[in-house]
């Protein structure tokens, strides 16, 4: 069952009245609907790619978020091959909202660790929603001080919306820990990529992504804070969150342009929601291709590219 984000309401009304005729059909065989049928698809055909072909920030958020995007492990399931899951910090305990561990890309080795939402109530919860908590990033450390030691690319896939805020994650030195991972990419001595696959918020996903190379989806969306969060602290009203992230400057376009992000992944008309194993192709094509320039460079040459990068940061402006 397709879900339909608010803006895709008049395309939900055109399918579901395709869906309908088709139902109708199957019920009374002899009744020729599929004409009629077929004209409700070229015009809900024609509604997606209106409604997709100039997305407004706030609608690029609400894609981000869609519940059915792929999640970090339908993209390790599908591009790595002989993945083997490492769990836990070696001092708390594991945490689900981060999943890791050594795989495959392209038969090269690599340490791939990234945010998993979950996909339905049950694995929600299980998973946090992928708010990762003090031990989440201390893992994550583990992970990747297993990569340097062994001299394997990382690989990080980013889908959060921010880390937890719970009362025993600040006990536990939440900021701490997400500081001592964006540590860790800035020191590590080997290739480090990462891919925006949804929501990028705030440090929780900076943990992760201070990186070499930063990819985004097409419709992912990465920032200090969420568009509500903004504007509440901005204009006192969450309602606001529509010219929050306009000014939050928060999509893949918006990031390329002010040399935060490298790599934009187009995705296909209506977004990775409806179209997932073609998505998912376009970012181990990338994936494959950033490893493979990053590879030629040597240890020490890599880790003070990378820091330069960051340093750089906010040199560039938008037009």
């Amino acid at each position: 069952m397709q879900n339909y984000l608010e803006f895709e309401k008049p395309l939900a009304e055109i399918e579901g009245k395709a869906e309908e005729l088709r139902a109708m059909a199957r019920q009374n065989p002899e009744m020729d609907i599929e004409k009629e049928a077929a004209a409700l698809d070229k015009k809900a055909d024609e509604l997606l790619v209106n409604l997709y072909k100039k997305l407004t920030p706030w609608r690029k958020c609400q894609v981000a978020r869609h519940p059915d995007r792929p999640q970090c492990s339908d993209y390790i399931d599908a591009i790595f091959t002989e993945y083997t899951a490492l769990a836990g910090d070696r001092n708390f305990a594991d945490d689900y909202a981060v999943m890791g561990g050594i795989a495959r890309l392209n038969d090269k080795p690599v340490m791939v660790i990234g945010h998993e939402k979950g996909k339905d109530t049950k694995s929600r919860i299980h998973h946090n929603f992928g708010m990762a908590r003090p031990e989440g990033y201390r893992k994550a450390i583990r992970l990747m001080d297993m990569a340097d030691r062994f001299g394997l690319p990382i690989i990080t896939l980013v889908d959060t919306q921010g880390a937890f805020p719970g009362k025993g994650a600040e006990e536990r030195g939440q900021s701490e820990a997400i500081a001592r991972s964006t540590e860790k990419c800035l020191q590590v001595r080997v290739p480090v990529i990462s891919v925006i696959i949804g929501e990028g918020g705030s440090g929780g996903a900076v943990a992760f992504a201070t990186a070499d190379k930063l990819a985004m989806l097409e419709h992912s969306v990465y920032s200090v804070i969420s568009p509500e969060g903004c504007a509440s602290i901005l204009w006192k009203d969450a309602g606001k969150m529509r010219e929050a992230a306009e000014a939050l400057r928060l999509t893949a376009q918006n990031l390329t342009q002010l040399g935060v992000a490298d790599v934009v992944i187009p995705e296909p008309i209506g977004g990775a929601q409806r179209h997932k194993e073609e998505t998912i192709t376009n970012v181990k094509s990338a994936l494959i291709t950033m490893l493979t320039e990053l590879e030629k460079k040597k240890p020490d040459a890599l880790r003070k590219a990378r820091r330069k990068k960051f340093l750089d940061v906010g040199s560039k402006t938008l037009g």
